[in-house]
């Protein structure tokens, strides 16, 4: 690892990529859901480059750009935040991952983005995603972290690897082994960043579970670290069958080839419609790529109307896409620049690390090693599976602390700072204590509240307090102008989408979902 590392000089360390793609609801000052439409002063949610919608009406996605320096990225998702909260009158963006409180789960609005096809298809979409798993499970947000090597790392990491293939393939192989670390490894970041202890209990309203009660109104589990990445979040059972391989882009490929192609009967007897109303896109196991629920995914930008499995055989991995990190209730914007450069040294790790081949064994293993940090990761009593042995998390996480310090350093002497050692050395002092964790913080702060506030307490009187925070700071009319332009070319490109389709929807779902998924897929 160090010989690799090595072979990254200082611009290239310094040439990082990074970008953040961040969810929130939004909530009326009661701490309850929007039911609004989205604000048309934000622009046109399917067009919009910086500013759209997930599942929900009322769940707002803020998409930064691309950036070599982690405040730059604080900054400029804080001015989307500035934009964003003087046009939504007196609603605020829920600070918190696990969702406000829920109307009944028929009132959760789903995503419009007019009347073209390709938004059509996004609604019908989220339509499918209603019956297969609920609304309300939909209305879990997070953070989605974007990382990427600069292209003039590649051929110097190709060069020391002696890697005698095209520059495409060893990126493709070098993405696809981070990833294969990244899952083994991902658990510790579960612990660290999870802030998603406790829900309100409307999310759970009939459903099974075996959450305590805390205080009136809300549910948790002592131990737990991100319940949005347990049982009762962002998870499916069907799709639980699948053992998606990340040893190449090739076994990615056709891991998922079958889920997108296969009827699932279950599905199936949903089908596709009711009369004219569309039930989902398709009867298939996965609707969509974007459906399977990874911790982390391959990307690469798509253009209009390929499919992301294409786009990804055809031209190959660009950045991958971490999506496992709950959002920061302690951060008005959702996630902090220490914990950016915290993922790079993580990430970089996952790179430069060996990484062999997983097997069926090993995926189903680190499954469980998720399940049993999001729901127990405080524990002292917990034990990951590792290796066919068990191992406590304060030991495993302090070994991997140990093999990021090099990484830190060598990233702090190309900034010629101590950020990367000083966010290492902050997981450290979590790591030997689970009560600096955000988790162990939050219900602290839930159960210390003198006015016996609830989890929505909690959340409600931090997104309060990060509006007033964001419509305090300077705004420049420049800025407000430049968002406002944007709103506005938005609308006027998703009217131009609107008028320029040539198929009706049945015809223009049944090209989409035909599309020759493994096409340029790389056969050696």
């Amino acid at each position: 690892m160090l010989e690799r590392l090595r072979a990254l000089a200082p611009e290239m360390l310094r040439g990082i990529r990074r970008g953040v793609e961040k969810e929130s609801l939004r909530v009326r000052s009661d701490g309850k859901l929007a039911t609004t439409p989205h604000p048309p002063a934000l622009g046109s949610a399917l067009m919009h480059e910086h500013i759209t919608t997930d599942y929900s009406e009322a769940q707002l996605e803020l998409i930064t750009g691309v950036h070599t320096d982690p405040e730059a990225c604080v900054a400029e998702l804080t001015a989307i935040h500035q934009f964003v909260y003087r046009n939504i009158g007196d609603e605020m963006l829920w600070c918190a991952s696990m969702p406000c409180g829920l109307p009944g789960e028929d009132d959760i609005p789903i995503g419009q983005y007019g009347t073209s096809n390709i938004g059509r298809a996004k609604t019908v979409y989220r339509i499918g995603l209603a019956h297969r798993y609920g609304r309300r499970m939909q209305t879990i947000s997070g953070v989605h972290y974007n990382f990427s090597l600069p292209d003039a790392a590649w051929p110097a990491l190709q060069r020391g690897d002696g890697h005698g293939g095209t520059e495409r393939a060893y990126r493709d192989d070098a993405y696809f082994a981070l990833i294969r670390n990244f899952r083994r490894h991902s658990w510790l970041l579960l612990y660290l960043f999870g802030a998603s202890p406790a829900v309100c209990e409307s999310f759970v309203a009939g459903r099974t579970h075996r959450l305590q009660e805390l205080k009136a109104g809300t549910l948790y589990l002592p131990g737990a670290t991100s319940l949005r990445m347990g049982r009762l979040g962002y998870q499916s059972e069907a799709q639980a069958a699948l053992a998606v391989s990340y040893n190449s882009l090739e076994s990615y490929a056709r891991s998922l080839y079958r889920a997108l192609t296969d009827p699932y009967p279950p599905y199936a007897a949903i089908g596709i419609r009711d009369g004219a109303n569309y039930r989902q896109l398709a009867t298939t196991l996965l609707q969509i790529e974007n459906e399977f629920y990874g911790m982390i995914r391959a990307k690469r930008p798509v253009r209009a109307g390929e499919r992301p499995l294409h786009a990804l055989n055809e031209r190959g991995v660009e950045y991958v896409e971490v999506r496992c990190l709950d959002l920061d209730p302690f951060s008005p914007v959702g996630i902090s620049a220490g914990t950016m450069r915290f993922l790079d040294v993580f990430l970089l790790h996952c790179l430069l690390a060996r990484s062999p081949p997983d097997t069926p064994e090993e995926i189903a293993a680190l499954s469980r090693n998720q399940h049993r940090v999001a729901e127990r990761g405080r524990d002292s009593q917990l034990r990951l599976e590792r290796g066919g042995s068990e191992v406590s998390p304060a030991a495993w996480g302090a070994a991997l602390l140990r093999e990021f310090e090099p990484i830190a350093e060598a990233l702090d002497a190309a900034h010629r700072a101590s950020a990367h050692r000083d966010a290492v050395s902050a997981a450290a002092v979590a790591v030997r204590d689970p009560s600096a964790t955000p988790s162990a913080r939050m219900l602290r702060e839930i159960e210390r509240a003198r006015d016996n506030s609830s989890y929505v307490g909690f959340a409600l009187g931090r997104s309060s307090r990060y509006r007033s925070e964001m419509l305090g700071l300077p705004f420049s009319p420049e800025a407000q102008a430049r968002y406002q332009r944007m709103a506005e070319e938005s609308i006027a490109a998703q009217r131009k989408a609107e008028a320029g389709d040539t198929v009706d929807f049945e015809t223009f779902r049944q090209q989409y979902l035909a599309l020759d998924l493994l096409s340029g897929l790389r056969v050696e």
